[in-house]
């Protein structure tokens, strides 16, 4: 289920737990490689357009795994 960009399925998107920061981030990846910081939903968007991921359905747990919450968690948990 999991092939290149080029080959249109994504479920090597993987977006980590909320990390401490100011402001706090998570770390997206895509097949095993960061592509980068975020700081809320709209980045991982972006992040993921820049890899050649156009419309990402973020709600699909095929194309998209969150770790440490949902796409609405994006703050520090126990703090």
């Amino acid at each position: 289920m999991t092939e290149s960009a080029a080959g249109g399925s994504y479920s090597n998107v993987v977006v980590s737990p909320v990390m401490a920061g100011s402001p706090p981030f998570r770390i997206v990846q895509v097949c095993g490689e960061v592509a980068g910081r975020a700081h809320d939903v709209i980045d991982v968007i972006h992040l993921l357009r820049a890899v050649g991921i156009p419309h990402p359905d973020l709600d699909d747990p095929s194309v998209v795994r969150w770790e440490g919450g949902d796409k609405f968690t994006w703050g520090v948990r126990g703090k």
